[in-house]
């Protein structure tokens, strides 16, 4: 498939590209984070030569067997469930932890983190749906659980992530993005430290980029459907 995966990505970033500047945005407020899972390694190398800078994985041992190959080209984003005892992997692989959705899960990779003198940046996963199906913390305890990271001298909070439901129309997924974007800028409000806004997948980046994500999270888009 000579250029497909080029020829996807570009497309995909072109549509950030209107999809910001339609609300008035800049394009580089928002970055892609190419969604690898079950992805070859050859089709990942195709994008990051054709420009993605960061890959996102759902699994510790995927991101570790597709980290020897394509090392230290691309920047690496842990975007699925993370286990806590898959903590010590993942930092020492990732740069950024989109999914924290427990204290004891921040409190493992304090532990981890303070112990390989790293600094690791996370996203607070919040679950807006109240689906059984989906990780993440309620609303209501977002701020709590924001506050004891903040004070974690090894992990950096960053800001907030979610997984709307699926919708056929993008719109619908709308009222979740809008309830994040409000979610982070009240706690901006009470002083915690948290930019970006994690949402936004294949079938609905652009209405997450109207509604203020810095970070969308993209795989069929640019890697066609995923292999079984």
């Amino acid at each position: 498939m000579g250029g497909q995966v080029r020829d996807n990505l570009l497309r995909v970033l072109e549509r950030m590209e209107k999809a910001a500047l339609r609300v008035g945005r800049r394009p580089e407020e928002v970055r892609l984070v190419g969604a690898t899972k079950g992805v070859d390694v050859d089709r990942i190398a195709e994008a990051v030569e054709s420009g993605l800078e960061i890959v996102g994985e759902n699994y510790v041992q995927e991101a570790l067997r597709k980290r020897e190959v394509l090392g230290d080209r691309v920047r690496w984003h842990m975007i699925g469930h993370l286990q806590r005892n898959k903590a010590r992997h993942a930092v020492g692989l990732f740069e950024m932890i989109h999914s924290v959705d427990s204290l004891k899960l921040a409190q493992e990779l304090q532990k981890r983190a303070a112990k390989e003198g790293r600094e690791v940046e996370v996203l607070l996963q919040v679950n807006l749906s109240g689906e059984e199906t989906k990780s993440g913390v309620a609303p209501e305890g977002v701020q709590e659980l924001a506050e004891a990271i903040s004070e974690m001298p090894n992990l950096r909070l960053k800001g907030l992530m979610t997984m709307p439901p699926y919708f056929e129309d993008p719109d619908g997924a709308r009222p979740y993005f809008q309830a994040l974007r409000r979610l982070r800028d009240e706690l901006q409000r009470r002083g915690l430290p948290v930019e970006e806004l994690s949402m936004g997948m294949s079938a609905d980046f652009e209405v997450a980029i109207e509604e203020g994500a810095t970070l969308v999270r993209v795989g069929t888009a640019i890697f066609g459907q995923r292999r079984p």
